[in-house]
C-alpha cells in the first residue's frame, strides 16, 4: 500500500471534518460543492421554475440535484460529465466529453437549439500541483464552457462557470462581456479560502 504523504494526510483530515462536507452527507446532497450554488443562487437568483438548466462536468450532480429541486415540474436539467454519475430522478444525463462533434450534436439534440436558459459548469482539471501546467488547463476549461454557452443559450440567458485566478483570467474575462450584458465574479462562502477559484457569472446574453 503506498504511504499518504503528509499534504495528503492534511487534506484528508481537513476534507472530513469540513462543516460543509458534514452538512452535505447529513442532508443527502451528493457533494458539498451544492453550497457554492445555493449561496450564489440565492444572491443572484439565477435559478427559476420552468428554466432548462444545462449542468456542464455534472458528477458527482450535487448541482444538478440542486437545480433539479428548483426548476420544479415544468423545468428540465440536462447534466453532462466525461466521468459517469448515478442517476437522479428528472435528470437526463449525457456521458460523454463535448469537445467531439458526436457528443456535441447528441447535447444540441437533447436540449434544442437555443434551449437553455442557464448554463452551469463547475469543471476543474486534473491538478498536478504545478500552476504552470494547471492555470492554463483551468483556463482552457472556462473557455470550452464559454463556447458551449454560446452555442446553446437562449437570448438573456446566464452561465455560472468555475474559473481561476491567474495567467488567462482578464483576458477570459474581457472576452466573455462581448457576449453578455454583465459579468461579474463571485466567491461564496463554502468556497475554501485559500482556493483560487472563483465563478464567473454573465447574464443577459447576446446571440451575435
Amino acid at each position: 500500500m503506498t504511504k499518504r504523504t503528509q499534504s495528503s494526510h492534511d487534506w484528508l483530515k481537513e476534507h472530513f471534518t469540513d462543516p460543509y462536507v458534514l452538512r452535505a452527507k447529513a442532508e443527502g446532497w451528493r457533494s458539498r460543492a451544492i453550497y457554492k450554488l445555493e449561496q450564489m443562487d440565492r444572491k443572484e437568483k439565477l435559478i427559476k421554475p420552468g428554466q432548462v438548466i444545462l449542468d456542464l462536468g455534472a458528477a458527482p450532480g450535487g448541482w444538478s440535484q440542486y437545480a433539479r429541486r428548483h426548476v420544479g415540474r415544468k423545468g428540465r436539467v440536462v447534466a453532462m460529465d466525461i466521468l459517469p454519475m448515478d442517476a437522479i430522478m428528472d435528470v437526463e444525463f449525457l456521458q460523454g466529453d463535448f469537445r467531439e462533434e458526436s457528443v456535441m450534436e447528441a447535447l444540441i439534440t437533447s436540449v434544442g437549439e437555443r434551449g437553455v436558459d442557464v448554463l452551469l459548469s463547475d469543471i476543474a482539471p486534473n491538478l498536478s500541483g504545478m500552476a504552470a501546467i494547471d492555470q492554463p488547463r483551468s483556463m482552457y476549461l472556462v473557455e470550452l464552457a464559454l463556447d458551449m454557452a454560446n452555442r446553446v443559450l437562449k437570448e438573456g440567458g446566464c452561465a455560472l462557470i468555475k474559473t481561476f485566478q491567474g495567467y488567462g483570467f482578464q483576458e477570459v474575462v474581457i472576452a466573455t462581456r462581448k457576449h453578455f450584458k454583465r459579468v461579474k465574479l463571485l466567491k461564496p462562502d463554502a468556497s475554501r479560502a485559500r482556493s483560487p477559484e472563483l465563478y464567473l457569472l454573465a447574464t443577459g446574453f447576446r446571440i451575435v
